[in-house]
This record gives C-alpha cells, sequence and structure tokens, in this order.
C-alpha cells in the first residue's frame, strides 16, 4: 500500500543523505513512494532486471542469494537509513539477490528514471551511492576471507558481533538483537549448518556469553566474542 511521505528522523542519520541540505533530502524523497510491506513480503528476487531503488525507512530487509544446489545463503541485512538495488541507477542487470522483509518494513522506491534524474540534480546524492557500493563491496570481501580462512566459531562470533553492531540495544541482561534471528538465520548467514550453530549457541549459553530464546539473541558478554572472533 503507498501512503504519503513523511520526513522521519532516520533519514536524517542516513549515509545516503549525507551532506545534503534538510529541504533537499526532503524533495528527494517526495521524488520517490512510500510502500509498506508486511512481514515475510519479497521485494525482489534474485534475477529480476534493477529497475527499482529501495531505501529502508522502518524495519529491516534480509537480502539472500540462492546456491545452485538450492541453499539460501544470507547475504546481509539493511536497516533503516540504508539503500539496496542501487544498480537500478546505473543499468537494468539482473538483481544478484532476494530481498525480504523481516517484519513489517516500510521503505521508499524510486525507478531508475527518478533516480537519475534527482542524481542529476544533487550530485552529491550519486557520490554517497558510490561509498555505499564501496562498503558493501568490502563487506562481501571480508565475508570471502572468513568463509574460507576462519573456524566456523570465529564466524558465528563475528556474524553476531556484526548484527549487534548494526541492530540492538542494552539491558539489565546484555545486549538484544533488535529482530528476530532465528538459529537457521545465523546458519544461512555463515555459511554452515543448522546442527553446528545449535552446538555453538548452546556451548555459548552455557559459558554465560550468550542468551537465546524463541528466534532471539542477546550477547551477555560482548567481550568473549570479540576475543574469539580476533584470535580463534
Amino acid at each position: 500500500m503507498k501512503n504519503q511521505i513523511n520526513f522521519p528522523e532516520t533519514f536524517t542519520r542516513s549515509d545516503f543523505f549525507s551532506g545534503i541540505d534538510e529541504h533537499e533530502v526532503s524533495a528527494i524523497i517526495r521524488s520517490g513512494h512510500q510502500v509498506v510491506f508486511k512481514s515475510g513480503s519479497t521485494l525482489f528476487r534474485q534475477g529480476m532486471p534493477a529497475r527499482k531503488l529501495y531505501l529502508v525507512e522502518k524495519g529491516r530487509l534480509k537480502l539472500s542469494k540462492l546456491h545452485r544446489d538450492g541453499k539460501e545463503i544470507i547475504v546481509r541485512y539493511i536497516n533503516p537509513g540504508q539503500i539496496t538495488a542501487a544498480v537500478a541507477a546505473f543499468s537494468e542487470k539482473e538483481l544478484p539477490a532476494t530481498a525480504q522483509t523481516v517484519g513489517s518494513t516500510e521503505v521508499i522506491e524510486w525507478t531508475r528514471e527518478s533516480i537519475l534524474r534527482i542524481m542529476g540534480k544533487y550530485p552529491r546524492l550519486a557520490i554517497n551511492m558510490l561509498h555505499a557500493a564501496l562498503e558493501r563491496l568490502d563487506d562481501i570481501q571480508n565475508r570471502y576471507l572468513e568463509l574460507t580462512v576462519e573456524r566456523v566459531e570465529q564466524r558465528v562470533a563475528r556474524a553476531l558481533l556484526r548484527i549487534m553492531k548494526q541492530s540492538s540495544h542494552k539491558t539489565e541482561e546484555g545486549i538484544h538483537i533488535d529482530f528476530r534471528l532465528s538459529r537457521q538465520n545465523l546458519a544461512d548467514y555463515t555459511g554452515t549448518t543448522l546442527f553446528t550453530v545449535s552446538r555453538i549457541l548452546s556451548d555459548w549459553e552455557r559459558k554465560g556469553w550468550i542468551s537465546s530464546g524463541r528466534e532471539r539473541i542477546a550477547v551477555t558478554d560482548p567481550h568473549a566474542l570479540v576475543t574469539l572472533a580476533e584470535t580463534g
């Protein structure tokens, strides 16, 4: 469903709008369309032509790739203030991943034609998109190195720390990840099996490093995870 676009605080902190005046940000937002998706909705699928750019306003997206053997691999999570499908601004190449909502999610979407038009009017926007693309490339390279040279315990520790840094809040019990994260999600994100992730998390719970429930994880000893991630 499409609604009239407001100007949430999320956008004032977004790297997508870095260096752009607030009144210009308002004009850019108004040139797009706000769309609200239910949890589990699919915005686009791997292999579709790239025709729209998306900016998350509320909620988050899960980007995943389907391996040739049919296994889903989670590439990353897109949080409020972040963009995805930026390739749509430059060409109609096939999208490299599938995007699904994690919880109820609101996004601003622009067609390729509209994003090219506003990039011409606000050149800083193109620079910000380039920075975002380089950041994603760096993240992919780091993830690849983790998969090829690190033990699975290190990969899982790094994944929890990365997700915790992106989206979490502190309580007396620890640092809670803000969205539902199942053990299967974590296995898909780290390129391992559900059995292995379950074994690792159960061991960490016994040590007091984390606490977990149904699709909920809290880090109770982040220092222990940092030490494991850095030293193995």
